[in-house]
């Protein structure tokens, strides 16, 4: 059984498993009871790999990658939260409880079935071992000469592979483990004197927001992105015209699909982010932070704004957040829209009334995070009156008159109108918010976690997503000038690709701090 929904096809089928010829002759080779042992192992065994199969298709599919047997088991929970946002508690009860039966199926009915496989060899010893030797010579033919059925060799080891593979990948994933570790406490920052960070920023209100799956594709697709650049040429324009002006490139993101807290954690670290196990290395870490520099220098309220957050966030003190405003504190009342709590316009407006529009003793440093864009993109908040958010309950016919996830989650087309129009609803959100209640002395960076599943973002999809930054004191863009970055809010094709983990170092040398290095 292949791996990817893409190899899904009847020929897949067609090969001539080297397992099953060994396994055959080992299994002639035993007496009764040892046999039945063996087969029902063996059995069990290829039902579980089945299984992890299944897991592969899936994560392929949304996060554009293999499943990790050692890290990604704490994924599956997050998954189940997911469905439950996007198609309801009782869907999810019943997907979740048939998903659990279908793997105890297979493990046990495979096993069962090899059992019975192997009794029937005994009992036909002479032609089962004659049928495996002639089996075993046709395979060993097969592979001399490479034949193959409809571009598929007629030979395949593919369950040994995919054992091989994951063995490797577990083993890889133990050594990277080690290694990342001692290479996060070297930090080429972490030893700079807090009056060294950040100085050509001082007095600023700098917010650094990510808006979720917003990446190359939204902007470069044609299904997608006329809708999207319509709404950042728009955007552009207008914050020109309220004394605004942006520079934009692009970032390759560490993940893909989901798993968003990876790409926050990459652009902010400078390290690069890419798996479950680093993450939580790096948050049990001292290593300096982007968000952290500012309140380390004592001269910012650094704030977090976190709708997607409804439970406890021990990050904030990796972050060096002095307050973080999860779901439940930023006093909405109106419907969820599948996995976003509240809406964009609504949780920027929050912000503005709870944090941003209040005096201060110092200037602010926030990290904001939107989600309406996350997936299944369905339904989708519409733009309302400023004036009229109050605690959101005017959302409610929105809501309720919006698409269902259930409607557009299975078919590419439309998943990919819906996902545009929820980028040009966060990017509106945003600039709206930025001529509302911008000043002389607000710099805001915004750019995408990463890019949205392959069903909507293509296959072999780039995982670069957009970064701009916006301001109107001229002296905080004239840093960047030697970025080669694009002007406005839509970087051009060509502007310069960096990693996303460069971008700490980048933007902390660019408005000067000085660096003195940590080492391990």
């Amino acid at each position: 059984m292949p791996n990817t929904l893409g190899n899904l096809r009847a020929r897949e089928f067609t090969r001539l498993p080297a397992e099953a010829i060994v396994g055959a002759a080992v299994l002639l080779s035993l007496p009764r009871r040892p046999r039945v042992i063996v087969a029902a192992i063996s059995g069990a065994t290829l039902g579980a790999l089945t299984a992890l199969n299944i897991l592969d298709m899936g994560y392929n599919e949304f996060l554009g990658r293999h499943f990790n047997i050692i890290l990604d088991w704490e994924l599956l929970d997050d998954a189940q939260s997911y469905l439950k946002d996007s198609l309801g508690g009782t869907t999810t009860v019943l997907l979740t409880i048939g998903v659990i039966l279908l793997v105890i199926a297979l493990i046990t009915l495979v096993a069962l079935a090899t059992v019975r496989t192997a009794n029937v060899l005994a009992r036909y010893k002479t032609p089962a071992s004659k049928g495996a030797l002639m089996a075993g010579t046709v395979w060993i033919t097969c592979t001399a000469f490479g034949l193959q059925v409809a571009g598929v060799p007629i030979a395949a080891d593919h369950t040994a592979g995919v054992i091989k593979v994951h063995a490797h990948r577990a083993m890889d994933t133990l050594r990277d483990e080690a290694a990342f570790a001692k290479d996060a406490k070297s930090d080429t920052f972490g030893n700079t004197p807090p009056d060294q960070l950040l100085p050509d920023l001082r007095g600023k209100d700098v917010l650094f927001t990510f808006i979720e799956s917003y990446g190359r594709s939204a902007l470069q697709d044609p299904q997608i992105a006329p809708g999207v650049t319509s709404t950042l040429d728009t955007s552009t324009k207008a914050l020109a015209e309220a004394g605004f002006h942006a520079k934009s490139g692009w970032l390759t993101s560490a993940t893909y699909g989901g798993s968003s807290w990876l790409g926050h954690s990459t652009t902010l670290s400078g390290l690069w982010i890419d798996n479950q196990q680093r993450y939580r290395t790096v948050m049990a870490s001292d290593h300096l932070s982007l968000t952290k520099a500012f309140q380390k220098t004592g001269d910012w309220d650094t704030v977090g704004v976190m709708p997607g957050v409804q439970k406890g966030w021990p990050e904030q003190q990796y972050y060096g957040l002095d307050k973080v405003y999860n779901a439940f504190q930023l006093g909405y009342k109106g419907p969820k829209f599948s996995w976003s709590t509240m809406p964009d316009q609504y949780a920027l407006e929050a912000f503005q009334r709870q944090v941003h529009g209040r005096k201060r003793d110092k200037p602010l440093m926030a990290e904001i995070i939107l989600t309406s864009s996350h997936q299944p993109w369905a339904p989708i908040p519409k733009m309302v009156d400023w004036e009229a958010l109050g605690d959101g309950s005017l959302f409610k016919p929105i809501q309720k008159s919006g698409t269902k996830p259930a409607d557009i989650i299975s078919d590419s087309t439309r998943s990919q109108q819906e996902y545009g129009k929820s980028i040009s609803y966060s990017v509106t959100s945003l600039t709206q918010w930025l001529e509302r209640y911008g000043t002389d002395d607000t710099v805001l960076v915004f750019l995408g976690d990463h890019q949205p599943i392959s069903r909507v973002s293509g296959t072999n999809a780039s995982r670069d997503v957009p970064i701009s930054i916006v301001a109107k004191d001229p002296k905080v863009l004239d840093k960047i000038t030697d970025w080669n970055w694009t002007d406005g809010l839509q970087p051009a094709a060509k502007a310069p690709v960096w990693k996303m983990s460069s971008f700490r170092d980048r933007f902390l040398t660019a408005y000067g701090s000085t660096p003195h290095a940590k080492k391990d």
